[in-house]
């Protein structure tokens, strides 16, 4: 405890407090002066810091612990899904996708785009035909039509939004990216993979779609989200500039209630527009505030797996328009990534590196030995994010080069998002999907995001029960597990989603644990997940958020 009986503004009391702190892991209160931890400890030890105008709350035996550091998300993307667009789950086929595009363009104006997501990864192919478009234009209504899948990188569109965008039969496929041709006639089927589903987004942004206004209350509401799931810091995985502005401007006016930072893209991505790389890096201090840290970039090494765009060292499974020995391609070059890498450290900038496929992993890992023969040591950590499909060879690595683990996104367990997986890898090779045992076993620091909206729902929850049952908790797919010697126990997966992340986020100083000194993030649970059946972990609430010893989510009292 505090040397020092400073009176405190903030007391919980009456608690089962889970601090992340090896030194203590658990206590029965604590006390808070000016937003940071003065007093950890029994209730003899806090009680000396209760003045008469202390707040005291009674946690009434509830579980209290550290705040959740989402290590990546896409804050503006997550908060226009929720606010502007059309949303279903990738479990829906293609009628009742149909269906409720036809509903949303009933009333929808003439000539206005309708934006949706998400449509399953393992609809690709059926999506890519002549019969798929004719049917999604009839159910448009002539409205033009853009509709993400579940890994956002690629889209499926329809005639209107074809000929907006100035995509003919005649088209060349853009470079890193093609259009969906149908197999028997080769016609267009409005299927934009990769780079070609930029073309779209560029289209919708040059009409006027998003405005200001717009994307200052998208990242508002996102705010409001992860404080609501208990998440009290996060880094913005592909963070252009006005994501960034937004950040800062609602710290400058006291409405930022997270420690954000930002992985500002060194290349402009299809999805995103704007300024990147070194142009971008520069303004990077014209986004600093308090809360606001833009201390990370982002480097796309290659796709994804149920597009064939992710790069493998084994083959996918043979089809008509790769053919039977086709491992996908990478972004860049091992010289390409080298320089960049060099390039961050030279800025004092940590990486982190798209790598959807195994053959992605080895190229990172390579480049990042090749910079430290050069560099030595650093006190930069670098992510590879998703770190997903990984050659045994490959994973005493991460340790080895101090390489980051970042996993995202929440599927740890059967989904129709591996379904895609499975029809492009084949089923083995699929379900050797995130090896986080073997990674935790190695020694690497592993840390927790929810790639939220490519994860409809940035709830880490079920992402966390996710992680120890290695089962599906929202009740899909029941039965079925995900390569369950993977799983991973409660206390190592909150130390992942908590202390890890903070880590890796350059701020275990500051959160990720509840110790003197550090600030008050704190999160009060309905239910003790330590103890309670792994199944319903998904279930729990987040009955108050405090961030700096503020309530940002939740009411005063506990009934």
């Amino acid at each position: 405890m505090s040397a020092v009986h400073a009176v405190a503004d903030l007391v919980l009391t009456n608690g089962r407090i889970y601090t992340v702190d090896p030194a203590r892991s658990s206590a029965e209160a604590l006390a808070v002066r000016n937003g940071r931890i003065i007093a950890v400890g029994s209730e003899a030890d806090v009680r000396p810091h209760i003045g008469p105008e202390t707040q005291v709350v009674d946690l009434g035996g509830r579980l209290a612990m550290p705040g959740i550091v989402d290590i990546h998300t896409h804050m503006m993307m997550g908060g226009q899904a929720e606010l502007f667009e059309l949303r279903f789950g990738n479990t829906l086929r293609r009628e009742a996708i149909l269906d409720q595009v036809r509903a949303a363009a009933e009333t929808t104006p003439e000539g206005k785009w309708i934006i949706g997501a998400q449509w399953g990864s393992d609809l690709l192919a059926l999506f890519n035909s002549e019969e798929s478009l004719a049917l999604l234009d009839a159910a448009s209504l002539g409205r033009p039509v853009m509709l993400r899948d579940d890994t956002y990188h690629n889209r499926w569109v329809n005639t209107a939004a074809l000929r907006l965008a100035g995509i003919t039969a005649d088209t060349p496929d853009p470079d890193q990216g093609s259009f969906g041709r149908d197999p028997s006639s080769g016609r267009l089927t409005g299927i934009m993979i990769e780079a070609a589903a930029g073309l779209i987004e560029r289209t919708i942004v040059a009409s006027g779609h998003y405005t200001e206004d717009m994307d200052r209350a998208a990242v508002a509401h996102s705010i409001a989200t992860l404080n609501q799931h208990g998440v009290t810091a996060f880094l913005d995985a592909a963070a252009m500039q006005p994501v960034l502005a937004a950040l800062k401007g609602l710290d400058d006016r006291g409405l930022l209630t997270a420690w954000a930072s930002g992985a500002m893209p060194v290349t402009e991505p299809s999805f995103l527009f704007g300024v990147a790389g070194e142009e971008l890096f520069a303004l990077r201090d014209t986004f600093r505030s308090r809360h606001v840290r833009p201390d990370f970039t982002k480097i796309f090494l290659d796709g994804v797996p149920g597009a064939r765009t992710a790069a493998f060292h084994e083959p996918y499974t043979p089809d008509a328009v790769f053919g039977c020995c086709f491992r996908g391609t990478t972004l860049a070059t091992v010289p390409e990534l080298v320089r960049w890498i060099g390039r961050c450290e030279e800025l004092g900038l940590s990486v982190k590196i798209h790598c959807a496929g195994d053959a992605a992993v080895t190229m990172a890992l390579d480049a990042l030995d090749v910079v430290r023969s050069f560099n030595g040591s650093t006190r930069l950590t670098h992510h590879i994010a998703h770190a997903s499909y990984i050659r045994d060879a490959d994973i005493p690595r991460f340790r080895e080069l101090g390489m980051g683990a970042d996993l995202s996104p929440f599927i740890w367990f059967p989904t129709a998002f591996l379904e895609g997986h499975k029809q492009t890898m084949g089923v083995e090779r699929a379900t050797r999907f995130w090896p986080n045992r073997d990674l935790l076993d190695a020694g690497a620091l592993m840390a927790g995001g929810s790639d939220w909206p490519v994860i409809p729902n940035p709830n880490p929850w079920t992402g966390i029960e996710g992680l120890v049952t290695r089962q599906n908790p929202h009740g899909d797919f029941p039965g079925e597990s995900l390569w369950p010697e993977q799983a991973l126990d409660i206390a190592t997966v909150l130390e992942i989603f908590t202390i890890n992340s903070a880590r890796m986020m350059g701020l275990g100083d500051v959160v990720g644990s509840l110790e003197i000194g550090k600030s008050a993030d704190i999160i009060v649970l309905d239910q003790d997940v330590l103890t309670c059946p792994a199944g319903p972990i998904g279930k729990t609430r987040v009955l108050q958020t405090w961030f700096e010893g503020r309530l940002v989510h939740g009411a005063e009292g506990l009934a």
